[in-house]
């Protein structure tokens, strides 16, 4: 299958839909659900995680895992994509998903929402196992997701060599990255039963291609095979074309996420927003003649609501009082003047309209004065917050704000108080982030490129 990985468009295929086994292909999967799980928080690149004896126990070619070890889920994914340990791809499905059943359910969920139609997943790893087949076109498919889906994580693919943690790992197709121009990935897949399988992928220029090949005979007669079909796509390609991003599958439901929920049979809740506004409604102009220079406000007051003002300020009062009285017994009056009091007539108030009017007197613009020109001086932005750092150029605006998003909530600590801005820009749309100091941007710099972002300090912009 050659595939440009632009536009979707197939190139050239022969038997692309025939099901055999994917091998070691299978862990783009793999990787795929973990970059996922990470992008949703449900784990991160510093989990530690605990090896299971099922891990510890995979064949070769493996990282050499020991059951109970304790390692950081970055250099499981480095072992996974570099060097296809087994024993890594096991141990990151089960700390996701809590087993390799629950793992591969969610792989052939996640493969039905690409588009796989000819997929089943058995395991993470590939080995061979009953039932676990997939398809040229099917792989090629995944290989696209993975490009576009997870841009900030592709160079994985395309590293030499890696850090583990507990070893350096080798990439297992160096030889054909390193032979053909342009080549950066993707993945490899060995066993007995599959053959020599290989999904491959390179960028000269504007163009990109994908290339897969299933039941090589050996390393050397796959590489060839890859090579003609990697000039056959750069050959028939268009030098321009639209990039038509591959939409990312629907989110998974939080049982997916959740082995508890899920055995339980429990599905996540979808929340959806209502009452949302259909129609703005706009009061009706006034009738009558232009306002004068003195304008009334006439605004209907409701009597009950008058009622209920008045009455609470009465009980205040009578609160009040009753409570100096308690404090301090007032002196006893006069015989005469408590007959005074008896005998006064009582006045009854007139009855209150139901709607009273209240008027206000606006009083008139004071007339424009023109204002002593001011002299602003611009103040050194160089002590300020007022540098900034970016992480990349996107082919749309949706992807940079993800990115800045995901970089965000990973470097929370660091980015507090930036602000995110997406600039476009006639090559793409930048993605910044804008509001640090210089050495808050040099210190954020410094941490995302140790975490395999890339990214460089930007000063204010004019």
């Amino acid at each position: 299958m050659v595939m440009d990985a632009r536009t979707g468009e197939v190139l050239h295929s022969r038997n692309a839909d025939t099901r055999l086994h994917p091998a070691s292909l299978t862990k783009m999967m793999t990787l795929y659900i973990a970059f996922q799980a990470i992008e949703r928080g449900e784990i991160s690149l510093d989990t530690p995680v605990t090896v299971t004896r099922l891990a510890a126990a995979e064949p070769p070619s493996k990282l050499g895992l020991r059951e109970g070890q304790k390692i950081r889920l970055r250099y499981l994914l480095r072992a996974a994509a570099v060097k296809s340990a087994n024993d890594a791809a096991t141990a990151i499905g089960v700390a996701i998903s809590g087993s390799e059943a629950a793992f591969a359910t969610r792989m052939n969920r996640t493969a039905t929402a690409m588009g796989m139609r000819n997929t089943t997943f058995r395991n993470a790893h590939g080995l061979t196992q009953n039932g676990h087949m997939s398809t040229a076109r099917d792989m090629s498919i995944l290989g696209r997701h993975v490009i576009y889906d997870f841009p900030q994580y592709y160079n994985l693919f395309s590293r030499r060599t890696a850090d583990a943690g507990i070893a350096t790992v080798r990439h297992t197709n160096r030889r054909w990255l390193n032979n053909y121009a342009g080549g950066d990935g993707i993945k490899t897949g060995y066993t007995r039963a599959a053959g020599f399988n290989l999904v491959a992928s390179a960028q000269r220029g504007q163009e990109r291609i994908i290339a897969t090949v299933f039941g090589g005979s050996s390393t050397a007669a796959r590489n060839a095979r890859i090579t003609e079909l990697m000039d056959m796509g750069f050959n028939r390609a268009p030098s321009r074309a639209r990039v038509r991003q591959p939409n990312p599958p629907a989110a998974m439901l939080s049982a997916e996420a959740n082995p508890a929920r899920a055995s339980n049979g429990g599905a996540g809740k979808i929340i959806r927003v209502s009452g949302l506004i259909t129609r703005s409604i706009r009061p009706r102009a006034r009738p009558g003649a232009a306002a004068p220079a003195t304008t009334q406000l006439v605004a209907s007051v409701d009597q009950q609501v008058i009622d209920e003002v008045v009455a609470s300020a009465v009980d205040a009062a009578v609160a009040e009082a009753l409570a100096a009285a308690v404090a301090e017994p007032a002196p006893a009056a006069p015989a005469e003047q408590v007959q005074q009091v008896a005998q006064t007539p009582a006045v009854t108030p007139r009855q209150r309209p139901a709607q009273q009017q209240v008027v206000v007197a606006a009083a008139a613009p004071a007339p424009v004065v023109d204002a002593e020109p001011e002299v602003v001086t611009r103040i050194s932005t160089s002590g300020g917050r007022h540098w900034g750092v970016n992480v990349g150029r996107y082919n749309s605006r949706y992807d940079a704000e993800r990115v800045l998003l995901r970089v965000a909530l990973n470097e929370m600590s660091t980015l507090d108080g930036s602000l995110r801005r997406v600039i476009q820009r006639s090559g793409g749309f930048d993605a910044n982030f804008m509001g640090l100091t210089r050495e808050g941007a040099d210190l954020a710099c410094r941490r995302l490129q140790a975490r395999g972002t890339t990214c460089f300090m930007i000063g204010a912009e004019s």
